[in-house]
């Protein structure tokens, strides 16, 4: 479904298909996850802010460069969710990663994410 949406929004805008990114924030961050290892090809970047996975490991994660953000005092989505995604990723050959933590940003660390210019100068 989300494919579908996606293919729509590139074919009505005339988007880059080399120049996709992905980003989510907190379950969105689990489903950013969960999307890049289903479709790694249809994304350049991905930004997951404050998720993880239920997956053991990301499928085809050297497809794309992946960054996450999370903040080291959150109790909805703990630390290590990020930490196990950014080591899978590592581990599957992708060195292209980046990991910032915020440790006094709660659980809103999207708002310093987005702020930060080195998430756009990265990606």
């Amino acid at each position: 479904m989300l494919n579908g949406l996606l293919d729509e929004v590139m074919e009505k805008y005339h988007v880059d298909k080399d120049r996709v990114y992905l980003t989510g924030l907190s379950m969105g961050g689990f489903g950013t996850w969960a999307w890049a290892a289903h479709d790694p090809q249809r994304f350049a970047a991905i930004a997951p802010i404050v998720g993880g996975a239920i997956l053991n490991r990301p499928t085809n994660s050297r497809a794309f460069r992946s960054g996450a953000s999370t903040a080291r005092s959150i109790k909805s989505v703990p630390i290590q969710k990020s930490e196990e995604m950014i080591e899978a990723v590592k581990q599957a050959g992708n060195k292209e990663v980046e990991f910032t933590r915020y440790p006094d940003a709660g659980h809103d660390c999207w708002t310093r994410s987005y702020a930060n210019p080195d998430l756009y100068e990265w990606s």
